[in-house]
């Protein structure tokens, strides 16, 4: 049975690259496009399709919009954007998202990300990602699971520990010699505003008290409401987990 996909986008060629990628994937029914958002939210709630594919950026009523006005129910929803600033995809996500992509993207990854949300491992394929935006991506879904907020400068800092611990996972060992400093470095500050900042990202999350959601996102019992990670065991789960997705 095909899963009814609904596309919305502005820009007339992209549209078209999506409509194109969709109707040659067997998986798939298109049942609605759109390019507007007054559009959008009229055919959503008309067509009620499994997956909606949301553009932020259109003419009249805007992807947020969208998100606010419809009636989500089953229907996954994946918004594609070139708005790369995380504050957006905070909203967007908490507006009902399920998963939040940048233009420029890969279509077939976006087809690997819808099939993933709608649970169809007999599709999925794993794969190491290389651009920067995939990782940002994946690290800021991580983030919102969790409950750390876009805002503290803990958030950017843990960010680019984890993306170094990706790459180097060995850097993991040399927490205080290598990695709080090479931060540090980047954000032109010291490694121990580096290491507090962190470890209050870490205590924000567990006070908000998102603890299912951390052990569900890590797919065990990691930890309870009384006991939390220090930067290092959070830094190595986080990369570790984005590690073995990728393989």
């Amino acid at each position: 049975m095909k899963d009814r996909i609904m596309l919305v986008e502005d820009n007339e060629e992209f549209l078209n690259n999506l409509i194109s990628f969709f109707r040659s994937d067997e998986g798939f029914d298109i049942v609605a496009t759109a390019r507007d958002g007054e559009q959008a939210i009229e055919l959503f709630n008309s067509v009620r399709p499994d997956v909606l594919v949301l553009d932020l950026v259109m003419p009249g009523k805007d992807g947020f919009a969208v998100l606010s006005a419809i009636d989500k129910g089953a229907a996954k929803i994946v918004v594609l954007s070139a708005l790369s600033q995380d504050v957006f995809a905070v909203k967007a996500l908490e507006l009902g998202a399920d998963y939040y992509m940048m233009k420029p993207c890969s279509l077939k990854d976006l087809g690997e990300r819808i099939r993933e949300l709608l649970d169809k491992p007999a599709f999925r394929k794993k794969r190491v990602k290389t651009a920067n935006h995939s990782i940002e991506e994946r690290i800021t879904n991580i983030f919102i699971t969790v409950g750390i907020p876009a805002h503290i400068k803990g958030y950017q800092f843990l960010r680019e520990a984890i993306k170094m611990a990706v790459d180097s996972p060995d850097i993991i060992n040399s927490i205080t010699k290598r990695l709080y400093p090479e931060v540090a470095e980047k954000f032109l500050t010291t490694a121990s505003k580096v290491e507090r900042a962190i470890r209050h990202a870490i205590e924000v999350a567990w006070n908000r008290g998102k603890i299912e959601n951390i052990n569900s996102l890590f797919g065990v019992r990691v930890y309870s409401n009384n006991e939390k990670p220090t930067n290092g065991e959070f830094i190595a789960l986080v990369a570790d987990k984005m590690l073995l997705e990728s393989v």
